[in-house]
């Protein structure tokens, strides 16, 4: 073989070498990324599994139980947007990191914690360590995958949330059940640190811009290849048909997030379940919401391939079907029949949530992507994580749970009202993009 030969399968060896790791790169951004958001969501909630033994041990008042939960919410909808825009100027890796390790030594610190003051500290902690990871890390995943994989992607990242839940309160009871309610929180603090390592040596901010959607490789405008310029904060409210997106993606998940935080009384209450049992059936649903989310976001990229508007159009049947479904399901009494509709309502309920984040990564310049995300964690958050749950409550206060969950599905009307509104202003909003793409931006 002479030199030229070997110089040419060399080369092909190292292009072929180099191929599979950049197809390689992306999926374990993915599975990093997706690990830390269920280490996210067992953090957040592997409390709920311990809530009668700090009751017990401390002698804690309902109130100061549910403050403890809540504060975490809080802490994400005060600091998601000032955190992600952090990120977006300081670099994503390096703050999805810091992150991690603030919730992760924060859920340690709930396992030392001695009583209600230093726990309500702690679970602070968590909430802002917890509060951008969202927004920044669906950000930093669907910058090293294709358009036309989005909604599938984010669909299955905030599926996570589900899954995190499930995960939390699941093994958070058991480890509580067999060695104590502090080695719950230190498992899961264990597990965040572990997948702090893993990312550190395997995602850097380097292999990302190396990986990164490039203009050629991308079928919109909104995959630029990065050139350290930035779009202004005003175009992320720049146009009707993200403003719509923002509104209509809370108002979804609204419904969502009531199912997931009432079930288990729901249950209970009037399927006289005891609360171990009703919080298992509860979490078969919570599974289902979350299975919802990848399939209806598969779906989505699927039909949106060749034309990104029919995006909208998905998100708009998902609405419309859980409207149906569940409005019938909570008309119904309790029984085989009740049970299986709240699962197929179930199914869709939080359906939108790929397309919305694909709608808004569409509509936004690269540079300013993670505070876009944190925009609608924001929205989501306002209208639907904190104020679905919230207002079920005092509903239940009035008319009873059951009576208040029949009014619950009316929510999927003001979204469609904000998805066929947006729709119809997408093209706009695409264009304001392309424009935004051709004016010297700020460094």
């Amino acid at each position: 073989m002479d030199l030229h030969t070997t110089t040419a399968v060399l080369s092909s060896d190292t292009s072929a070498t180099s191929s599979a790791r950049s197809r390689i790169f992306p999926w374990i951004v993915f599975g990093l990324t997706f690990g830390l958001m269920l280490s996210d969501y067992m953090s957040r909630q592997v409390l709920s599994a311990v809530f009668p033994l700090l009751k017990s041990e401390w002698g804690l008042s309902d109130s100061q139980l549910g403050s403890l939960s809540s504060v975490v919410a809080l802490m994400v909808g005060l600091l998601a947007f000032p955190l992600s825009l952090a990120a977006d100027r300081w670099g994503r890796v390096r703050s999805m990191l810091i992150m991690a390790i603030v919730w992760s030594i924060a859920t340690l610190l709930c396992a030392l914690a001695t009583g209600y003051g230093q726990m309500l500290g702690a679970r602070l902690l968590v909430g802002v360590g917890e509060a951008a990871y969202g927004s920044v890390g669906v950000a930093v995943m669907l910058a090293v995958f294709a358009p036309h994989l989005r909604a599938s992607l984010s669909g299955a990242f905030l599926a996570g949330g589900s899954f995190g839940s499930v995960v939390g309160v699941a093994l958070g009871g058991i480890l509580a059940a067999h060695i104590g309610w502090r080695w719950a929180f230190a498992v899961m603090a264990a597990i965040g640190l572990l997948l702090v390592a893993a990312f550190r040596a395997l995602v850097t901010e380097s292999a990302l811009s190396r990986h990164q959607v490039t203009q050629a490789q991308a079928t919109d405008t909104s995959s630029v290849p990065h050139n350290g310029a930035r779009a202004p904060l005003s175009s992320l409210f720049s146009s009707v048909s993200l403003w719509c997106a923002y509104v209509g993606g809370g108002l979804q998940l609204f419904v969502g997030a009531v199912l997931m935080a009432w079930l288990p009384s729901f249950f209970n209450r009037s399927y006289s379940m005891p609360p171990d049992r009703a919080g298992l059936v509860a979490s078969i649903y919570v599974l289902i919401i979350g299975t919802g989310m990848i399939v209806c976001g598969i779906i989505t990229d699927r039909i949106g391939r060749t034309d990104p508007a029919r995006q909208w159009s998905s998100a708009l049947i998902y609405c419309t079907i859980s409207l149906i479904l569940l409005t019938v399901a909570f008309s119904l009494g309790t029984g085989p029949a009740q049970l299986t509709m709240l699962a197929l309502g179930a199914l869709t309920a939080a359906g939108s949530a790929g397309a919305t984040s694909s709608m808004v990564a569409s509509l936004t310049h690269h540079s300013v992507r993670a505070t876009a995300f944190a925009t609608v964690t924001l929205a989501n958050n306002i209208f639907g994580l904190a104020l679905g749950p919230l207002m079920v409550g005092f509903l239940a206060d009035r008319y009873g749970l059951a009576g208040a969950l029949r009014t619950v599905p009316l929510a999927y009307l003001g979204a469609i009202i904000a998805l066929v509104l947006g729709r119809r202003a997408y093209p706009a909003g695409l264009r304001r993009l392309a424009r935004l793409d051709t004016l010297p931006l700020a460094a």
